[in-house]
């Protein structure tokens, strides 16, 4: 598979967040003109009610190469702008925040995940029918308005919110927070993303951590392995742009949200005075808050004539986490210890409830190595 196709932001919700909760602080007249807009939600029909008022974010990464300068093209190795014609993601997140505004939940959907393609006109204008294919295929074919169709019909989640950032963007909201800190427990010597990293815990400056969210080669793990690195960067850039060094001072604070809306597009519906509203109401939301996971999976190699390897969803807990999500349930369970269990545990007689995971979650303050520096 070409290297250029590998890339997934994973890091574009985490500086959205913290943006959002510093509008009221800065004030919308900064930054609100560098926005861009797009109509993401043309067309679109039959689409699932609401439930809560909860809000549902879909967050894309567009692999377009516009904004790299020659030198960072070159360091990545991946083409000129030219060479990438037509849009591609590989990176689609839903973004769950509660009606609290105090908690939220990151789902990565893999970009090979046999879906159903709703009927849609090509760009020349000719109709086509509803067909299986991978699900970054709705980005290429139909751009926003395709793929929000195409997860709504299969998760019956309204989607609230579109967020589409870029290789560019990537590299500069890295760059403006003075780098961010990963850690790996193995050497990474990768080919095709070109990184190469001891064992330990590194700073990435921008380029060196688009490296670092597109290496899928190197521990046998292909996609899935990629996809926990990812979700454990999120929980890097959520501490460094949560940290008092960034939230404390003003010009890191103001170049971070400029690098990040820079290069960002956003639904046409996302006013400025809906994202003052969000901050005043997300002041509590923190990386200890954020939880991180893999949509439940059932195969992760499935065959499927015509399309090669696809990913499937587990038939059960999928559609539960979506209803869970629709609801504004949590998605981790604390179960109370019966009476009798707690007699019995005379050591403990005050016993702590039993937390079941069911959807394998990680919080965004958690990370392999402890503490980073």
């Amino acid at each position: 598979m070409n290297s250029t196709r590998g890339i997934r932001w994973m890091t574009g919700i985490s500086v959205a967040i913290v943006a959002i909760a510093t509008f009221s602080w800065l004030g919308l007249g900064h930054v609100s003109g560098s926005i861009k807009k797009i109509d993401a939600f043309a067309g679109l029909k039959s689409r699932p009610q609401k439930a809560s008022s909860a809000v549902n974010y879909l967050l894309v990464g567009s692999d377009t190469r516009e904004g790299l300068t020659p030198a960072q093209l070159k360091s990545l190795r991946v083409g000129s702008v030219a060479s990438a014609a037509g849009k591609r993601s590989d990176t689609m997140l839903l973004v769950h925040i509660s009606k609290s505004r105090d908690n939220a939940v990151i789902i990565s959907l893999p970009r090979d995940t046999l879906a159903t393609i709703p009927a849609h006109a090509s760009s020349s204008g000719k109709l086509i029918n509803e067909q299986r294919a991978k699900l970054n295929a709705a980005f290429a074919w139909g751009d926003a308005p395709l793929l929000i169709s195409t997860i709504e019909n299969m998760s019956q989640l309204r989607i609230d919110h579109y967020v589409e950032v870029n290789f560019a963007g990537f590299a500069n909201i890295v760059d403006s927070l003075g780098g961010v800190d990963v850690c790996t427990k193995k050497d990474i010597n990768d080919p095709k993303s070109h990184l190469v990293l001891a064992a330990g815990i590194h700073t990435l400056n921008g380029i060196e951590a688009l490296k670092y969210v597109r290496t899928r080669d190197f521990d046998g793990m292909g996609d899935l392995g990629r996809m926990q690195r990812q979700q454990q960067f999120i929980s890097s850039v959520l501490r460094k742009a949560t940290s008092s060094g960034v939230l404390l001072n003003p010009l890191k604070l103001v170049s971070v949200i400029n690098a990040a809306l820079a290069t960002v597009k956003t639904d046409s519906g996302l006013k400025s005075s809906d994202l003052l509203t969000l901050a005043k109401q997300m002041k509590n939301l923190s990386a200890s808050k954020v939880r991180t996971l893999t949509i439940p999976l059932s195969d992760s190699n499935h065959f499927t004539p015509g399309l090669g390897s696809t990913v499937v969803w587990d038939p059960i807990l999928a559609p539960e986490l979506f209803q869970r999500l629709r609801q504004d349930l949590p998605v981790i369970d604390l179960v109370t210890p019966s009476p009798s269990a707690k007699a019995s545990a005379k050591a403990t007689p005050s016993a702590s409830p039993s937390v079941i995971d069911k959807f394998k979650t990680r919080t965004a303050s958690e990370n392999p190595c402890g503490a980073l520096r």
